[in-house]
C-alpha cells in the first residue's frame, strides 16, 4: 500500500456514512476482491506500461456499478497519468470531471477534499508541462460546479483562491482581478455570519493576493489602499505566511516612498511570520530588513535580535551581515568591494538592486562629512580619488549636504574646489548659544516678575 492508499484508509474513518451490511454478501465480497487485485495490478504498470496501466485502470471504472471507492481510486490514477505522465490534459479533465462525481457520496469528504486538491496542485504547478489556460480554466471550473452541487462551501473557496494564486503567479492579471471580486462578492455575502473572525481570515487571504498583484503591476495608489485596509481587520486568525505576504508588501511600499523606518518595522514583522511558518522567504525579507535597518541610519546592529541572530551565519545572508558592519565602520570601499564579489546574494535581487544606489549614497556621504572636517578648502578631483567616482557625483553630494545644512561653505565651480566657512561656523554656533542663553534669562526673570506680582496682590505691582 503506497502513501496514497494510505491516505485513504485514514480518510475513510473521518465520516460514517451508516452502511448496513447483512449476511449473504460472500459474492460481493469476490466481486470487490477481484476489482482490488485488478486496481493494483494495473499500478504495478504505472511507469513500465501507462497505456497498459490506463486501460486497466479504465476497466475497473466501466465495471463499477454501483459506484466504489475502487472506481475513484481508478479515476483518480488515470487522471494523474494522462496529465503528468502521458501529457494528454484534455483527456485527464475527462477523468476528473468522472472523479468528481463519486466525491458526492462514494468517499469520505476528507479524503475527496485531499485528492481534489492534490490534482488542482500539479495541475496548475507545471509538473505535467506547459498547459493551456483555457485547459486550467476547464478543471478548475468543474471543481466549482461539483463543489457547488456539493455545497461544501469551505472548499468552493479554498478552490477559488488557490486559483487566484495560480493566476498571480502565472501574471494573468486581468482573470485574477476578476477572481478577486468575486472573491470579495462571496465573503461579503457572508457578512450576516456569525463567525466574523472567519470572514476576516478571509478577507486577509484576498487582500495578499492583491497586494501582490500591485505590487507586480507597480500600481503603488491601490497597494497602499489594499495595505491599509488589511491593518484595519481585527477578528481573523490569518496564517502567518498570509501576515508575511502582506507586511512584506508594506515593506517595498515604505521603501518606495523613502519611509526607512516604517520600512524596518514590517520587513521584520514579514520576517517573524514568514519564520514562523517555516517558509523561505524570510531568508529574502531578512536581507530586505538589513538594507532598510542601514538606510535608516541605525547604529544598532540588526542581527542583534533574538529572532535574526541564529540566520547571522546563514551562507545567504552572510553577505549582508559584512555589508552592515561596513556601513557602521563607513568603510565605503569595502562596502563597494562587498556588493560586486557577492552579486548572487545581493544583486541579482531586483529590489535590493534597485536601493543599492539610495544605499551607497549614504554611505558616501557619511564618509565625505568625516574627511572634509580637518581642512579649510579641498579639491573636488581630490574627493573624487578618495570616493572612487566621477567629480560630478562628488558635486552632488556635496550641494545635497550644503542644502541640508550639514557643512558649512560653498562650490567653486571654476575652480573646483570646495570651500568651508569655519569662522561662519563658528560664528553661528555662537550666536545659537548666546540666543540660548539670553532666552534663559529671560525665561528667569520673567518668573521673578510673576512672582513679584502674585505677591503684591491680584492686580499686580503698583504704579
Amino acid at each position: 500500500m503506497d502513501d496514497e492508499d494510505a491516505e485513504y484508509m485514514q480518510g475513510s474513518d473521518d465520516e460514517d456514512y451508516g452502511f448496513d451490511y447483512s449476511d449473504g454478501e460472500g459474492a460481493d465480497d469476490a466481486v470487490g476482491v477481484d476489482v482490488e487485485n485488478m486496481y493494483y495490478t494495473a499500478k504495478s504498470k504505472k511507469e513500465e506500461s501507462p497505456e497498459q496501466a490506463l486501460k486497466e485502470f479504465a476497466a475497473i471504472v466501466e465495471q463499477d456499478e454501483p459506484m466504489s471507492d475502487w472506481g475513484f481510486k481508478a479515476l483518480k490514477q488515470s487522471t494523474k497519468l494522462l496529465f503528468l505522465v502521458l501529457h494528454r490534459p484534455n483527456d485527464a479533465l475527462k477523468a476528473y470531471t468522472r472523479l468528481l462525481v463519486y466525491t458526492k457520496s462514494t468517499v469520505t469528504r476528507n479524503y475527496a477534499e485531499k485528492t481534489i486538491n492534490g490534482i488542482l496542485d500539479y495541475v496548475g504547478g507545471g509538473k505535467g508541462g506547459p498547459v493551456e489556460v483555457t485547459v486550467l480554466e476547464k478543471f478548475y471550473q468543474a471543481t466549482k460546479d461539483a463543489l457547488r452541487e456539493a455545497r461544501n462551501e469551505r472548499l468552493s473557496a479554498k478552490t477559488n483562491l488557490k486559483l487566484a494564486k495560480l493566476w498571480l503567479d502565472r501574471g494573468e492579471y486581468t482573470r485574477l482581478s476578476k477572481l478577486i471580486r468575486e472573491l470579495y462578492t462571496v465573503t461579503e455575502a457572508s457578512a450576516s455570519s456569525d463567525d466574523q473572525s472567519q470572514k476576516g481570515t478571509q478577507l486577509l487571504e484576498i487582500y495578499a493576493l492583491e497586494i501582490q498583484m500591485h505590487n507586480e503591476t507597480k500600481n503603488y495608489k491601490k497597494l497602499k489602499e489594499i495595505y491599509n485596509a488589511s491593518t484595519s481587520i481585527r477578528s481573523a486568525i490569518p496564517h502567518p505566511r498570509i501576515m508575511g505576504i502582506i507586511k512584506e508588501c508594506g515593506g517595498k511600499m515604505w521603501m518606495g516612498e523613502r519611509q526607512w523606518n516604517r520600512a524596518s518595522e514590517d520587513f521584520f514583522e514579514s520576517f517573524r511570520n514568514y519564520d514562523e511558518a517555516g517558509l523561505p522567504q524570510r531568508i529574502q525579507v531578512l536581507k530586505y530588513l538589513v538594507l532598510a535597518n542601514m538606510l535608516t541610519g541605525s547604529e544598532v546592529n540588526p542581527f542583534d535580535s533574538q529572532e535574526t541572530k541564529p540566520y547571522k551565519a546563514d551562507p545567504q545572508i552572510k553577505a549582508m551581515t559584512d555589508l552592515v558592519d561596513a556601513y557602521q565602520r563607513r568603510e565605503v570601499h569595502t562596502a563597494e568591494k562587498i556588493i560586486r564579489d557577492n552579486r548572487s546574494t545581493i544583486m541579482d535581487d531586483g529590489f535590493i538592486r534597485s536601493h543599492i544606489g539610495d544605499l551607497l549614497r549614504s554611505l558616501r556621504t557619511q564618509y565625505l562629512i568625516d574627511l572634509i572636517k580637518p581642512y579649510t578648502r579641498l579639491e573636488l578631483s581630490f574627493l573624487a580619488k578618495q570616493l572612487n567616482v566621477d567629480a560630478n557625483e562628488v558635486e552632488e553630494l556635496l550641494i545635497d549636504l550644503i542644502l541640508e545644512g550639514k557643512i558649512d561653505g560653498k562650490i567653486d565651480q571654476v575652480n573646483m574646489r570646495l570651500e568651508l566657512d569655519k569662522q561662519q561656523s563658528l560664528e553661528r554656533r555662537r550666536y545659537t548659544a548666546l540666543d540660548r542663553w539670553t532666552g534663559a534669562l529671560g525665561r528667569v526673570h520673567g518668573a521673578i516678575v510673576g512672582k513679584s506680582s502674585s505677591s503684591n496682590g491680584r492686580d499686580g505691582p503698583e504704579t
